[in-house]
């Protein structure tokens, strides 16, 4: 069907609710909007679903939900593991209990138990639940850091990690497959408890959740020594993280946490926050007038789904609070990490470090120096998850120690595996109770990170293109950088060109051709002279196209320099 024959049956057809039809009456003499609403299918992509709330095939909404899950059910079923059943979770964001309930209730109606948590609960632990309870798969209901008209729906699988490949794209087929809404089960949820396809779960997932978490420190006598001198400011930004956060910094001993008591509790609309991103300055004022006042040495904050840490520190010379990004925050926890399991015999045989395509070079360099492997993963913390999985299924010979992105996530530990900001937060305030023992800040730390390794900056340049039109620019930029790649970014010849797509890796000198040895992703990568690098990838989420740039400075004003020419040499070829 056209769209507008698409929107004539969700006005017309019985199966539809009177409030959705009601709210597409509202915009039937607005041609653009019913076209962007119809024009497409909200496609359930690797990792699931994200889009904008609202009535339409093109929108999050229960008929949407229902159908992802249908798509899910018949996969499960087709596999023979529904008796295992699919574990819930959900963030504070419009709609999330209404659409964890949607999903509930149509894996009931398939025959396959549902666990879902009794009030919101952060990613990392819904990526803990399908572990411990023995699951087959996994949802969450979020979307992440996106602005409040936005919510998501993660699939994972029974190793705890969103879905890779194979299931990603047999879970895709099953929900291509269906034809018609109509055609999605559900149940009434009275009759789904009674026949014990619905269970509440809570408190004794979090309960062992915690234990896990408090098992990977590695220094509580450093933390107990300093305990009464570090003052921590924390964030959750309005989502999920405040109770996890704060109860398991307070069992660790630390006595001097301050919330936000503007953000602590949930708020499906982030009224305090412009975009609730950790890895937006912005979403820090709050919490940096806080640190003011409180003479912090550490200022926190965890996206709404509490999968990203974002982190400030006080600069005792200048008495300003330094921003981290992620690569700097993970940087840290990794050289910290890596040093000190050394040092007291806790490093496992065949140690590894997993990091993405697109994260800080100088991970290498510290990996290096402790004799640890590093394995390289497309962009995506699933990607990372899977290694476990895969050293676990290979006698693990290989043993994972850490593994971080460039977003503002990182994990400790194989109890989870997905990003996890909550061990991340427990994890910094350790490095930060080391340093204050040590009479330095984490921003000395850091410092002392580049003077060892070298100056390693990298940015990021956007580009927000939506609707229709946005769809095929981002489809055309790509395109022409694979087909016609540059041979140059201003005076940086371009020495080898990766189109994982086409899983090639060309020599731009002698022409020749190897392999990229990871899974087929429209990502392009262009390597640099002098450990520089771009990256071109379009948003699994988001309308927007992403280019992520990297370089190695003689100093820190040097690596600054460095990277706004790349990334001006990036705008003027775009």
């Amino acid at each position: 069907m056209s769209y507008k024959e698409e929107f004539e049956f969700w006005l017309n057809d019985d199966y539809f609710d009177q409030a959705t039809k009601d709210e597409l009456l509202a915009v039937r003499n607005n041609e653009t909007e019913i076209e962007d609403r119809f024009y497409k299918e909200l496609e359930f992509g690797t990792g699931g679903l994200r889009g904008v709330i609202g009535a339409g095939t093109n929108r999050m909404n229960v008929y949407t939900v229902r159908k992802a899950t249908q798509g899910l059910a018949n996969y499960i079923v087709k596999k023979g593991t529904q008796a295992k059943g699919v574990a819930i979770a959900y963030d504070c964001r419009r709609m999330s209990p209404e659409f964890a309930d949607v999903a509930a209730l149509c894996l009931a109606a398939n025959g396959i138990k549902a666990y879902v948590f009794d009030e919101l609960r952060p990613t990392p632990e819904l990526s803990f639940a399908v572990r411990t309870l023995g699951c087959t798969a996994g949802l969450n209901i979020t979307a992440s850091h996106n602005p409040p008209e936005y919510n998501g729906y993660k699939a994972y699988w029974a190793d705890g990690a969103q879905v890779t490949p194979p299931h990603d794209t047999g879970i895709i087929d099953e929900v291509r497959a269906i034809k018609a809404y109509a055609d999605c089960k559900t149940m009434d949820k009275e009759e789904a408890k009674s026949k014990g396809l619905y269970q509440v779960i809570g408190k004794e997932i979090d309960d062992k959740y915690i234990e896990e978490l408090k098992k990977q420190i590695i220094h509580p006598e450093i933390i107990k020594e300093v305990a009464k001198d570090i003052k921590i400011v924390y964030t959750p930004l309005c989502g999920t993280g405040n109770k996890p956060v704060r109860r398991v910094l307070s069992e660790l001993g630390f006595e001097n946490v301050y919330v936000v008591p503007e953000q602590q509790g949930p708020d499906s609309e982030f009224t305090t926050l412009d975009y609730p991103n950790p890895e937006d300055p912005k979403a820090f004022t709050y919490a940096i007038n806080l640190a003011k006042e409180k003479d912090a040495d550490i200022v926190l904050a965890t996206d709404p789904d509490a999968d990203r840490l974002g982190v400030y520190c006080k600069d005792t010379k200048t008495g300003e609070y330094v921003g981290f990004t992620g690569n700097m925050s993970g940087s840290l926890i990794a050289e910290y990490l890596l040093r000190e399991r050394a040092a007291t015999g806790k490093m496992p045989a065949g140690p590894t470090l997993v990091t993405t395509i697109v994260t800080s070079n100088l991970i290498f360099e510290i990996a290096k120096a402790y004799g640890v492997d590093v394995i390289e993963v497309l962009t995506g913390f699933k990607y990372i998850g899977e290694q476990i999985k895969i050293f676990e299924e290979n006698g693990n010979k290989k043993n994972y120690v850490f593994g971080l992105e460039e977003s503002y996530g990182c994990l400790t530990g194989t109890y989870a595996r997905d990003k996890d900001a909550i061990v991340a937060v427990m994890a910094l305030c350790e490095v930060a109770s080391y340093c204050k023992k040590n009479g330095k800040t984490l921003w000395d730390m850091m410092l002392e990170l580049y003077d060892k390794y070298g100056f390693f900056k990298e940015s990021q340049y956007t580009i927000t293109l939506k609707g229709v039109d946005g769809a095929k620019q981002i489809k055309e930029t790509m395109d022409k950088l694979r087909n016609d790649p540059p041979k140059a970014f201003g005076a940086r010849k371009v020495l080898k060109f990766r189109d994982y797509q086409n899983d090639t890796v060309i020599d731009m000198e002698s022409g020749e051709k190897t392999t990229t040895g990871l899974p087929k992703s429209n990502v392009l990568y262009f390597e640099l002279p002098d450990n520089e690098w771009c990256c071109a990838r379009p948003s699994g989420t988001e309308p927007k196209i992403k280019f992520y740039m990297g370089v190695k400075g003689s100093s820190l004003e040097d690596a600054n320099k460095r990277v706004e020419e790349l990334t001006a040499d990036v705008k003027a070829l775009l």
